[in-house]
């Protein structure tokens, strides 16, 4: 079978892509080469902003079937009925490193989750871990700057972390999970996913609901230590693409169990802890975990860049049925992923094939703009109210509405009785076994002990001894240890 042709970009043949034209054998080359013009100046733009966090990132598609009736929760289209399947593209990354990082490192893990549904996509943007560092956006910049390669050294620098989580003790249990076992996962499959916020259900009463989201691995967890971590990510920086990349070619498709936490919007402002604050988990004791359905992952992208690094993920774009919750972070995030992605890929990036709908069409007026490839058709107007033909608004709402009191201003979250900023990670750090705490302290000495100011180690040290006793005299100990050395 005869090879097709190679054209340039606007369709005529090339003759010659080995030599390039020249004034005279050996002479200097000409501006008139349209061919090697254009090879070069595609070559200088084919990457793209990389995004500030979770650059690294790998995905795959597959998809979500429901196994247990929630109804009774949600009028989400693809929640219906049990054995109902939607497609899903699920992207995973690392949070703090750039796009040429590790894998193998210790950092929060993305999990970030688009259902292709009859009612458009519905993205679900969250971690493996079920909380983060801080409670409000507007400390999301500071905290990343602090994370990130410092200006001047131009690499992550202990005193730079610390510092900031010495002035952010709600960050102790987010750190207490970060330093433990889970830190570090072995693969993407071998880790759980979380939606993290708080986010609002509504029946098909109207009747609302507060819910968080538990992905629970079905490979089980497994983790590296740091010294296996650290190993890995020197042998092959690329490990847990290459585990997934590998896994789904060779036809084991990893799959995640969906449950659901269901708070009634009602029991929301006497709860014991703030329900929208993302420094906290809800107690499995006050709120089970019920089943919803069954992830699986089942088919690798073609093409990283298209669908990896263009898939476009927005907490705002939900479905009748699901809808946000006066949770700070998420409210912050709204604006900021959407935002991101008008910067990173241009404001038509929802046409691109990974982020557009799959079992539903987008009927919107949305015109022109950097790479606009849907047509509206000959004469289709580009406003509404219109008394032509096109889309218009179903007057149906999407959720239940939030009640709401009080004055503008900017305020300090309402305190519930149990909130403070050390109780959960003392939880957290009492139901570890002495192995996991002692691992735990390693870590945390390990980074806080390179620290160069004493009242910065000091900050931090009154936060763990504020989560535990034992865990501060611990921590402690091994920072002095290491300090002396």
């Amino acid at each position: 079978m005869a090879k097709p042709t190679l054209t340039t970009e606007s369709g005529a043949p090339v003759a010659d892509n080995q030599n390039s034209a020249s004034a005279g054998v050996g002479g200097p080359l000409l501006i008139q080469d349209q061919h090697l013009l254009e090879k070069l100046a595609r070559f200088n733009r084919e990457r793209i902003p990389e995004r500030v966090v979770h650059a690294r990132g790998s995905g795959a598609y597959g998809h979500f079937e429901v196994t247990d009736d929630v109804t009774g929760f949600t009028k989400a289209d693809f929640l219906k009925e049990i054995g109902k399947r939607t497609e899903v593209f699920l992207r995973f990354s690392t949070v703090a490193d750039n796009l040429g990082g590790a894998d193998a490192v210790r950092d929060p893990r993305g999990f970030a989750l688009k259902f292709y549904t009859e009612e458009g996509n519905y993205d679900l943007v969250g971690n493996n871990t079920p909380v983060f560092f801080i409670k409000d956006p507007l400390k999301f910049p500071d905290f990343i700057h602090s994370q990130k390669r410092d200006p001047f050294t131009g690499k992550q620098e202990p005193d730079n972390v610390w510092d900031f989580w010495a002035h952010a003790p709600e960050a102790t249990h987010q750190i207490t999970w970060l330093m433990g076992d889970r830190g570090i996962p072995a693969s993407y499959r071998h880790m759980n996913g979380y939606g993290s916020h708080t986010y609002q259900w509504t029946n098909a009463e109207g009747e609302a609901f507060f819910v968080k989201y538990h992905f629970k691995t079905n490979q089980g967890i497994r983790c590296l230590s740091a010294e296996q971590g650290a190993e890995l990510a020197g042998k092959d920086a690329n490990s847990h693409q290459t585990d997934l990349l590998q896994a789904i070619e060779r036809g084991v498709h990893p799959s995640w169990t969906l449950y659901v936490q269901i708070m009634p919007a009602a029991e929301a402002a006497d709860y014991r802890f703030n329900p929208f604050d993302l420094t906290k988990v809800w107690p499995h004791k006050d709120y089970p975990l019920q089943r919803v359905g069954r992830l699986v992952l089942d088919r690798n992208p073609d093409n990283v860049f298209a669908e990896v690094e263009q898939a476009a993920f927005s907490p705002n774009n939900f479905v009748p049925g699901i809808s946000a919750s006066p949770d700070k972070m998420l409210q912050g995030r709204l604006f900021a992923y959407a935002d991101a992605h008008r910067y990173r890929l241009g404001v038509n990036h929802t046409q691109l094939p990974v982020n557009a709908p799959k079992a539903t069409d987008a009927n919107n007026y949305g015109r022109d703009g950097f790479m606009a490839s849907n047509s509206q058709g000959r004469g289709a107007k580009n406003y509404e109210p219109n008394s032509y033909d096109g889309p218009v608004e179903t007057g149906v709402p999407g959720s239940a509405p939030l009640a709401l009191t009080g004055y503008t201003g900017t305020h300090v979250a309402p305190s519930h009785t149990k909130d403070d900023d050390f109780f959960q990670a003392g939880e957290l750090y009492r139901l570890m076994s002495e192995e996991e705490k002692q691992r735990l302290v390693a870590n945390i000495a390990g980074g806080l002990s390179q620290v160069s100011r004493d009242d910065v180690i000091e900050k931090n040290l009154a936060h763990f001894h504020a989560a535990d006793t034992d865990y501060g005299k611990r921590v402690e100990a091994a920072v002095r240890e290491l300090r002396e050395d």
